[in-house]
């Protein structure tokens, strides 16, 4: 019989999120490590974001959200990820229901993300959970001091009074 996934919040360690996150780096699109120092992203995901996280005898999978704009009632999603021999089992999705309930019990009305528009299994998973696309942002990596990397931001929200979970 195989263990089941523990579905836990903010239980990793900035280093189990570092080991995570390099893990999973060519899976982003465009790769993390060419957009991101991953121990400094992990240190900030770890010690500012809410983390709704996959458990399997390690990190599995990882949903990073920043709950910072209480006036406006608007979260970020900053960053999902799940291990390569872990996708395609609904973890994302289970994820992502977690953090949409707990924004809801928290009183956010809005909740954001950006994913890139060239990253077609993403961009279909954010719409099947009721983001829609409202915006779009064309940059460069080196607009940030990183290595020129292109990114092709699309901007998505979901509504949070008027979703159905």
């Amino acid at each position: 019989m195989t263990t089941p996934l523990a579905y836990l919040r903010n239980r990793a360690s900035e280093a189990d999120i570092a080991a995570h996150l390099r893990r999973c780096d060519e899976a982003f699109v465009p790769a993390l490590g060419t957009r991101v120092d991953i121990d400094d992203y992990a240190q900030k995901l770890a010690s500012r974001s809410v983390r709704f996280e996959a458990w399997h005898d390690e990190l599995v999978g990882l949903l990073a959200v920043y709950c910072n704009d209480e006036a406006r009632q608007l979260a970020f999603i900053t960053s999902i990820s799940v291990l390569p021999h872990w996708r395609r089992r609904g973890i994302a999705s289970h994820l992502l229901h977690d953090c949409v309930r707990y924004l809801r019990q928290g009183g956010f009305a809005q909740v954001q993300l950006e994913v890139d528009a060239r990253n077609a299994a993403a961009v279909a998973m954010y719409a099947r959970h009721g983001f829609a696309a409202v915006g779009h942002r064309d940059a460069s990596a080196a607009d940030h001091g990183r290595d020129a990397t292109h990114v092709d931001a699309t901007t998505m929200v979901l509504t949070l009074e008027a979703s159905v979970e």
